[in-house]
């Protein structure tokens, strides 16, 4: 791996990660500041049960997630798998006392700049069939 990739993974975890703090930030100011340092303006988030458009309408989503799950965090589980624009990584949104509400993984697709452009959710592990 050279140091171009090292870099290009760093700052693709700190993108990733600056987002999941975002979707708990409970402060509206702070939790758009973290939204625009990791998502281009013309962003698409999608989750099963919900979308939002651009800035505003991922901070939307993030404080109905608030609504339902006060004081919750959401951290990455996983590595994130990249190749291309595209990246994969699990993660699990805990709650105060460490129990942990939802799980899941996103595939999240970057423009040219590292942002994020859009992000599909899905919800729980991936069953065996």
């Amino acid at each position: 791996m050279t140091n171009a990739d090292t870099q290009t993974t760093t700052t693709l975890a700190a993108t990733i990660d600056t987002h999941l703090a975002a979707y708990c930030e409970p402060n509206p100011e702070r939790r758009s500041e973290l939204i625009a340092a990791s998502w281009s303006s013309n962003a698409t988030l999608i989750d099963p049960p919900f979308d939002g458009e651009g800035h505003e309408g991922i901070a939307a989503m993030a404080g109905i997630v608030l609504t339902h799950y006060v004081d919750h965090t959401f951290r990455r589980t996983t590595a994130i798998d990249a190749h291309h624009t595209f990246a994969r990584y699990g993660w699990e949104l805990v709650g105060p006392d460490g129990t942990v509400a939802v799980n899941g993984t996103d595939i999240a697709e970057l423009d040219d700049d590292g942002r994020l452009v859009r992000i599909v959710g899905f919800f729980g592990d991936l069953a065996s069939e």
